[in-house]
């Protein structure tokens, strides 16, 4: 038997403790997707609105600028979203670079690995309220029935 490499035992610990922050990038891309295919639907209807509403006055005109500043609204919701998602994910990103540059480093770095972890989950967080709130403007902005 040959006796094991105390350097390839840690590398393999580190690499142990980077699978978990790379599973959460996975979640959010996945959280990106939704985002930028909610942001790609607001564009289109707003495009189409903008299109139809040329030759349009009176009432039908004052409804469609409401639509489109509802729709405004809701893409800058989107877009701050999708911006809190990219930064968490380079948060993540760091995390992991950092897990490793700790084995090779003889400085103690798990209060910034800490610290970006923490700094991650905050983005990630704000990232789904937005959305959240996004979705409460989609619903509050439905209309059901015959238009007046």
């Amino acid at each position: 038997m040959t006796p094991h490499d105390p350097n390839a035992i840690q590398i393999a610990q580190s690499i142990q403790l980077a699978v978990a922050p790379v599973f959460l990038l996975s979640g959010v891309g996945i959280v990106l997707t939704v985002l930028t295919n909610r942001l790609a639907r607001v564009i289109d209807r707003a495009r189409k609105l903008e299109d139809a509403g040329v030759n349009t006055s009176g009432t039908d005109l004052r409804d469609r600028q409401e639509q489109l500043r509802t729709l405004g609204r809701r893409a800058r919701l989107l877009n701050r979203a999708i911006t809190m998602s990219v930064v968490c994910a380079l948060l993540v990103s760091f995390v992991v670079v950092a897990i490793f540059v700790n084995e090779f480093v003889t400085t103690d770095m798990s209060t910034p690995i800490a610290l970006l972890f923490i700094l991650a989950m905050l983005s990630f967080i704000a990232a789904l309220l937005l959305f959240l709130r996004e979705v409460f403007l989609a619903i509050a902005a439905l209309k059901f029935g015959p238009r007046r």
